[in-house]
């Protein structure tokens, strides 16, 4: 297991800042999430981690020890490719234990440890099977023996579920989380999904534009996204712009109930933050609304609702149908004023 530290990493590629003074820190055995839209930067800063770029300013330690000047097959990383990169005329064994051929193992040794990581990922029968002849979970569990067989300090995996379909998605992260977890090792993942990042990590990196918006575990990140940019991109949110009032938040005129809390030394316009399962239709006290749209969502149902101050998108338990006139309030709201999370009117830098 290893620590990793990056300070103030910086990149440009093509005339632009990709990664823009990034600073992270990922403890030991734990796997992170560096998550974001396309073009944030996130595989280049995985890239600058494993020795394939370097920044143009900044420092990377590994376990204290900077790794800037080693070779990617110097440093104690081993990188997991979004496409593979399986060798078509070896079969599995002979994939996974290239790197270690390369490095000159002993042979005893390399068919021992080739062993021991195909008995880790579950491919014992499947040592002579060529990649054409498996599945593609099965080629994603290849290329994950054929890093973990090097015995890296650091795991780096750049978006490697992105291949597959969406039911062999979730099982084959989850057999990575399972993989992870058991050898303990210390793994960065690269992905656009919110839901993978949110399932699998410890923590999530949110990146926009090269920066990092916010760094926390999932629940914090869910219910308490620390900018305007995290709340509206992970997840489903309600984002509005108003004022607070009293023990409300008041849009287009309209002053939309609150049941928690919210501080009256906040003044002037803010933008409002509401979870759609933080959206309560109610008996009395609320505003009225209009069912626009019903969808059955399993065990609840999302709602759209057409109020004074627009739509409004509510996850209830509730049964409702299209057209039926309802009342609704805000059971908790997150304000951000300059984009950034506010509590009791102070921003949480």
């Amino acid at each position: 297991m290893a620590k990793l530290v990056l300070e103030g990493i910086v990149k440009h590629l093509g005339g632009r800042p990709v990664v823009n003074d990034l600073n992270l820190e990922v403890n030991s055995g734990e796997l992170i999430c560096l998550l974001g839209a396309s073009g944030c930067g996130k595989t280049t800063t995985l890239r600058m981690i494993g020795g394939f770029l370097t920044p143009d300013a900044g420092r990377i330690f590994l376990d204290d020890t900077p790794i800037l000047h080693l070779a990617p097959e110097k440093r104690p990383t081993a990188m997991v490719f979004q496409q593979y990169a399986l060798w078509p005329h070896m079969d599995v064994f002979h994939n996974v234990a290239f790197g270690l051929q390369v490095r000159k193992i002993a042979k005893q040794e390399v068919r021992r440890r080739v062993q021991e990581v195909l008995k880790l990922v579950r491919l014992e029968p499947y040592e002579r099977s060529y990649p054409s002849q498996l599945s593609g979970g099965q080629q994603q569990r290849v290329a994950l023996a054929r890093a973990l067989v090097l015995e890296p300090k650091l795991l780096l995996l750049d978006e490697p579920l992105s291949n597959l379909d969406s039911k062999l998605r979730i099982q084959v992260r989850e057999e990575i989380q399972e993989i992870q977890r058991r050898v303990g090792i210390t793994a960065i993942f690269v992905t656009h999904d919110q839901e993978e990042a949110l399932s699998i990590s410890d923590r999530v990196a949110v990146l926009s534009e090269g920066k990092l918006e916010h760094y926390a575990t999932p629940d914090i990140l869910y219910r308490n996204p620390a900018t305007l940019y995290a709340a509206s991109f992970i997840g489903t949110m309600n984002l509005l712009r108003g004022s607070v009032q009293g023990q409300g938040v008041e849009v287009d005129g309209i002053v939309i109930p609150c049941n928690t809390q919210l501080s009256a030394h906040l003044s002037g316009t803010v933008d409002i933050a509401v979870r759609p399962e933080d959206v309560r239709i109610v008996d009395e006290r609320g505003v009225q609304a209009r069912v626009t749209q019903r969808m059955m969502r399993g065990h609840y149902q999302e709602l759209v609702l057409d109020t004074p101050a627009g739509n409004v998108r509510a996850f209830v338990s509730n049964d409702a149908t299209v057209g039926e006139q309802v009342q609704f309030l805000f059971q908790r709201v997150l304000l951000y004023h300059d984009g950034k999370l506010v509590r009791e009117g102070v921003a949480i830098s």
